[in-house]
C-alpha cells in the first residue's frame, strides 16, 4: 500500500512563499496537489506525470509550480506570491488503476 507524507506548510504573509513536499513510499508515476478550505469542496491545483507533465488550476497558474524528483520519489509544490485564499489543507494524491490515495495533509495560511 502506497503511503504518502506531506510536508512545508506553515504561516505565511501575504505575497510571501513557501515549498509543500510530499514523500512517496514506492515509485509513483503520476502526483497531484489538492487543496481543501474550510467549507469548501476539495479541488485540484496541479498535477504532473512522470515525464514532467504538468496541469494546475485557474487559480494558481502563473504561481505556482509543480515538480518531481523521481530518485527521491518526492514531489513538490513551490507556491509564490500567495494570497489569503491560498489558504487551506494541502493533500498530496495519487491513483493506482482505481484506487486513490492521499497523504495526511498540511495546513497552509496565508495571513499578515
Amino acid at each position: 500500500q502506497v503511503q504518502l507524507v506531506e510536508s512545508g506548510g506553515g504561516l505565511v504573509q501575504p505575497g510571501g512563499s513557501l515549498r509543500l513536499s510530499c514523500a512517496a513510499s514506492e515509485r509513483i508515476f503520476n502526483m497531484a496537489w489538492y487543496r481543501q478550505a474550510p467549507g469548501k469542496q476539495r479541488n485540484l491545483v496541479a498535477s504532473i506525470t512522470n515525464i514532467g507533465s504538468t496541469k494546475y488550476g485557474d487559480s494558481v497558474k502563473g504561481r505556482f509550480t509543480i515538480s518531481m524528483d523521481n530518485a527521491k520519489n518526492t514531489m513538490y509544490l513551490q507556491m509564490d506570491s500567495l494570497k489569503p485564499e491560498d489558504t487551506a489543507v494541502y493533500y498530496c494524491n495519487t491513483e493506482i488503476g482505481t484506487r486513490a490515495y492521499w497523504g495526511q495533509g498540511t495546513q497552509v495560511t496565508v495571513s499578515s
